[in-house]
């Protein structure tokens, strides 16, 4: 990395990048650089929004300019050939979760990221925000851990077109899309991230009429503790994630974006731990990103993270019948 700014190209015009474009420009060693959209319109849309001085509609030409990292933020099924064509041109990637279709997708990105000697990081917002740090460190308070729920159920702002008829990109399978890429990969991750890879998979999924899974339950087993993740993009839930110990319990507001923790103990007693959410939690992975990219640190333990999330969203997904048209590739 050069002395100054660390410039950073954005692959993707929807409101994840949005928020991630907001984010970067909170980081001193971030310099907003380019945008790459297939349509000059929307490219240059979201370049005034951000005061992005660049604009691409070729994908080459965009990977040839002078940005060193690129943050991609498209369809799943576009991650692995888009990541794997930047870290070609030696540019450090930082991709939008889920990064890959599947684990051998991803083995591949982080194998191309090791030959090319750049940074490959999956945006999960969880492993970056200090509120999970908080969790690790209060964890000896509720005694033996003996069950965890990680529970995201959101009603997606597209489901109501769905229902209407219309099938938008964020319903639609054959872009390697289901609620467990989308929203269920938050709680396995976490899962994984905390208590390592599971003894033990049984999953359940709900399909809607286009074949689409619309929420589900991933049940994990780790010896005496049981974990589950519950996710949802048809319903609203209320309920927090909870890691539950012999002595009580600890609840996390909105795994996504951590809002509220606190400890509830056996007796009843009711504890508030100390945390100022951010407003937007997207700028700590991008900290992180530019930390890494300094450092020179390819082998990172995110990566470990983000292969294990990939081989139980795998198992998950094979006992459910949910099957991309990437799985088949060989």
């Amino acid at each position: 990395m050069r002395k100054g700014n660390l410039k950073l190209g954005i692959v993707g015009t929807n409101f994840i990048s949005d928020w991630l474009a907001e984010a970067a420009a909170k980081v001193p060693d971030v310099e907003l650089y380019a945008v790459y959209s297939r349509k000059q319109e929307t490219g240059d849309g979201f370049a005034c929004r951000h005061q992005i001085p660049n604009v691409y509609t070729d994908y080459e030409e965009f990977l040839q300019s002078d940005i060193e990292a690129v943050y991609i933020a498209t369809p799943t099924y576009a991650h692995c050939p888009q990541a794997i064509e930047a870290m070609r041109h030696k540019k450090h990637v930082l991709c939008e979760k889920i990064m890959a279709v599947n684990e051998r997708e991803a083995a591949a990105m982080f194998e191309c990221s090791r030959q090319n000697e750049v940074v490959l990081l999956e945006a999960m917002r969880p492993d970056f925000d200090p509120a999970f740090r908080l969790v690790e460190e209060n964890l000896p308070r509720i005694g033996r851990l003996r069950r965890v729920t990680m529970e995201y159920c959101q009603y997606s702002s597209r489901y109501d077109k769905f229902r209407a008829g219309k099938i938008l990109n964020a319903f639609n399978p054959e872009l390697s899309n289901a609620a467990i890429m989308d929203i269920g990969v938050y709680c396995i991750h976490t899962l994984v991230r905390m208590l390592g890879m599971p003894q033990e998979i049984k999953a359940f999924s709900t399909k809607l009429e286009n074949g689409f899974e619309g929420n589900g339950i991933v049940m994990m087993q780790y010896g005496d503790v049981t974990a589950e993740a519950v996710y949802s993009k048809i319903t609203e839930s209320v309920n927090p994630s909870i890691f539950l110990g012999e002595e009580g319990s600890i609840l996390i507001g909105k795994i996504s974006q951590p809002d509220t923790l606190e400890i509830v103990f056996r007796d009843g007693r009711r504890e508030a731990i100390p945390y100022t959410p951010a407003k937007n939690n997207m700028v700590y992975e991008v900290q992180e990103f530019v930390r890494l990219v300094k450092e020179k640190c390819i082998e990172h333990p995110y990566k470990k993270y983000s292969l294990d999330t990939l081989r139980v969203t795998d198992e998950a997904r094979r006992q459910n019948g949910i099957e991309f048209q990437a799985d088949s590739v060989l």
